[in-house]
């Protein structure tokens, strides 16, 4: 079975390296294991730098995500395991039983690959943004995110990943700046599950590092680059004249012996380069020998 889940939730956790919140994946909230899919938990004060993803804009302290795949409907019954989650999550993390942290501390989500149509004729979503809704639940307001539905951008693109559309997947992995190198594994991942769904992804991980370093060479400067090349493979496609021509004539003559700098000349050209008193003092010697 294709565990998108886990996927999901360890590209959230890349999203959020450095910021103010942790993410944690699968949390067992019972002794008859019933997991919750992701919390997004704040571990110190402060904003997230950078754009949050759509429908993200409005976290808490503790927030519940509650996610659905390609084939799974985020149903009424989904909705409902979420409130479930929610009551069960809030007892275990409240310091006394009798004294629960504020409801303003917690915010529920639902995250859909694909509108949820069954749950729609059951309760009304309203629409914030595209791909982003919100149900209201009892006294609670719960954010529905479609992310098929959700808007092309680079703060959308560890969502849009997940979108199960190739050209909206493709666009996000060249968006999607990665915190962690080993995370890259994990886009493979997503990719091979995506080909396993009978889904046309022939964009490969090596065509998104390629494109990366295209993208992003105009950083280094010149001698970074050229320390990653041989010297042989920085001459190749320069003729001996191009070459030459970067070099003084001090320069292209150093390390040569006598007889290397001599050769191709005639005694002429020799003659010809030298001063009269130059000329004098040869005159001279070839008369002592």
């Amino acid at each position: 079975m294709i565990n998108w889940h886990r996927l999901f939730g360890l590209l959230l956790m890349d999203f959020f390296t450095d910021s103010p919140y942790v993410v944690e994946l699968e949390k067992d909230l019972s002794l008859r294991q019933q997991f919750l899919d992701v919390v997004i938990l704040r571990k110190e004060q402060g904003d997230y730098r950078g754009e949050l993803p759509d429908g993200l804009d409005n976290l808490r302290d503790h927030n519940l995500l509650s996610y659905k795949s390609l084939h799974e409907p985020f149903d009424d019954w989904a909705l409902k395991e979420l409130a479930g989650h929610y009551v069960n999550y809030r007892k275990q993390v409240s310091p006394i039983p009798d004294q629960l942290l504020p409801e303003t501390h917690f915010q529920l989500y639902g995250v859909s690959t694909r509108f949820p149509e069954k749950l729609h004729r059951r309760l009304p979503l309203r629409q914030l943004k595209p791909g982003v809704y919100e149900i209201a639940w009892g006294t609670d307001n719960i954010r529905m995110i479609v992310l098929s539905e959700l808007a092309t951008g680079q703060h959308n693109a560890v969502l849009r990943l997940f979108s199960a559309q190739r050209e909206a997947v493709i666009e996000a992995q060249r968006q999607y700046r990665m915190r962690q190198p080993d995370v890259s594994t994990v886009v493979q991942q997503l990719f091979d599950n995506y080909r396993l769904e009978n889904l046309d992804m022939p964009y490969t991980m090596q065509d998104f590092q390629k494109d990366y370093v295209r993208e992003h060479l105009n950083v280094l400067s010149p001698d970074e680059v050229l320390k990653r090349f041989s010297p042989d493979d920085r001459l190749k496609g320069l003729s001996s004249d191009e070459v030459l021509k970067r070099f003084s004539p001090d320069d292209r003559l150093k390390n040569l012996s006598p007889d290397d700098r001599l050769k191709g000349l005639s005694p002429d050209d020799i003659v010809n380069h030298l001063s009269p008193t130059e000329l004098k003092k040869l005159l001279e010697q070839l008369k002592r020998h």
